[in-house]
């Protein structure tokens, strides 16, 4: 089924922020976290962005695959957003086309391809030297529509607890809305 924008969703070149503090992908309080920035695309896609730091390096000079795996993972997980759907990951494919050293600026973009039931499927690029710079990395991803019970009933009580108990209601909500 055609992917659908949910009438909701933030307008098209909104930034989307931090969905938790703490989640590594986009969360302002991790002091080695990716810091990944993403905005509404046209449609239901969105654009990103993360410089890669030498905390994320695996091999001298180079970003860890599993940091580039979780950058697409965090970027494929906020198209969610465009959904208004709680989702998370079911299955991420990931090719790593060229090496992306440290101090450069990983430009990913990401649409959603079709939707069937609680099945999302979706893309993404990641590309160095520019948003239309060569391909470094690409996913294909499969998320699965959850209920937020999942977060609560599978999470670690002292942060479920710590977010649940914010004062600040759109901080609060907004922790529960994406994959973690």
């Amino acid at each position: 089924m055609e992917p659908v924008r949910h009438p909701d969703a933030p307008a098209p070149g909104e930034l989307l922020g931090s969905h938790y503090g703490g989640c590594f992908g986009c969360g302002d309080e991790q002091a080695h976290g990716l810091h990944l920035q993403a905005r509404a695309g046209e449609g239901v896609s969105i654009t990103a962005e993360f410089t890669v730091q030498p905390a994320h390096q695996g091999a001298p000079g180079l970003a860890h695959g599993g940091v580039l795996a979780t950058a697409l993972d965090e970027t494929l997980g906020s198209l969610n957003w465009l959904l208004r759907t709680i989702a998370v990951t079911g299955r991420l494919e990931t090719d790593f086309v060229r090496p992306v050293p440290v101090g450069t600026t990983l430009h990913l973009a990401a649409e959603v391809t079709a939707v069937a039931g609680r099945k999302i499927y979706s893309s993404a690029t990641g590309r160095i030297g520019g948003p239309d710079g060569p391909v470094a990395v690409r996913a294909d991803a499969l998320f699965i529509e959850v209920k937020v019970d999942h977060f609560i009933d599978h999470g670690r009580q002292e942060e479920i607890q710590a977010a649940m108990n914010d004062p600040d209601q759109v901080r609060r909500a907004r922790a529960f809305e994406v994959n973690p």
